[in-house]
């Protein structure tokens, strides 16, 4: 079979001829999902890199012994026409969803979900600022932060991505420039570095700003000092801790999400597909920071 192999830290990722997978819970792909960790794995920043070579992707949808599902891979691998996924976190693909939205679904949704429904507060009073509003992670916060009742204001760094963010239910959408002066209640930020320090002074007393990850820079850690005078909070969301940890909480925040989608009442935002060949091009679309929603790779 073909899969994507990167043989070095911020080499090419090169089309191979590499061994069937084993197992009994293999996945015919047909698409799947690009994460800004794989990207961190080619920079060779990657908190837990793998040994080279290394077959990417860690989130696949596809066909399993006549079933459509979306799935977390065992060990990477997803960017393959055929990987071994894990049992325990595999899941019917919804009626009518489309193999490019399912591989576009757990990991966005549940980076999203899981802060704003266990760690931080949400009501119909509240208001949510969303960083990166047009990509797959702020794309689901805004769905699901309106769906809990919360005005949602996202942030963009051109028109056509803030025309996005509004599409996806946002109340409003700026640039980053912006923020200063804001008064908002929650803060869900997968940018990081200036943008993370400046929206700290946007928190309401009781606030809480949502780390998420650090695609524009490291964060700048706030002294304790400043947070205990302001009444705010930083909350830290790591996906890949958390299954290992809390495995029984993933998988229902996971069918909880499926469900809701199943409804119409979430949706994933697909904005770009790449044949598995062109996961350089998939890449290189993620890095010039003018892709909107999930990038996806389909076999």
């Amino acid at each position: 079979m073909r899969a994507v192999v990167l043989r070095e830290v911020g080499g090419p990722l090169s089309l191979e001829d590499v061994p069937e997978p084993e197992g009994d819970s293999v996945v015919d792909v047909r698409a799947a999902g690009v994460n800004f960790a794989d990207i961190l794995v080619r920079r060779g920043i990657y908190p837990q890199m793998p040994e080279l070579p290394h077959v990417l992707g860690n989130e696949v949808c596809g066909d399993l012994d006549g079933r459509r599902v979306l799935a977390l891979s065992r060990a990477a691998g997803g960017y393959a026409e055929r990987v071994e996924v894990d049992p325990e976190w595999t899941f019917a693909l919804p009626e009518n969803a489309s193999y490019a939205a399912g591989a576009s679904f757990l990991t966005t949704y549940l980076t999203a979900y899981i802060p704003l429904i266990h760690q931080v507060r949400i009501s119909d009073t509240s208001t949510v600022l969303v960083h990166a509003g047009s990509g797959g992670v702020g794309a689901a916060a805004i769905q699901i932060a309106k769906h809990l009742g919360a005005t949602v204001i996202a942030t963009a760094s051109s028109d056509e991505k803030r025309a996005v963010a509004r599409e996806a239910g946002a109340d409003d959408a700026i640039g980053y420039d912006e923020i200063d002066g804001l008064r908002v209640d929650v803060v869900m930020d997968p940018v990081g570095g200036d943008v993370f320090t400046r929206s700290l002074p946007t928190l309401n007393p009781l606030g809480s700003i949502v780390a998420i990850g650090f695609a524009g820079g490291l964060w700048q850690d706030p002294s304790v000092q400043w947070l205990v005078g302001r009444n705010a909070a930083v909350v830290g969301f790591y996906l890949g801790r958390l299954m290992k940890l809390r495995p029984a909480l993933v998988k229902d925040c996971a069918e909880e999400l499926l469900a809701m989608w199943a409804r119409g009442e979430i949706d994933p935002l697909v904005g770009a597909t790449f044949p598995l060949g062109d996961a350089d091009g998939a890449h290189a679309l993620i890095e010039s920071r003018k892709h909107v929603g999930k990038v996806v790779l389909e076999p």
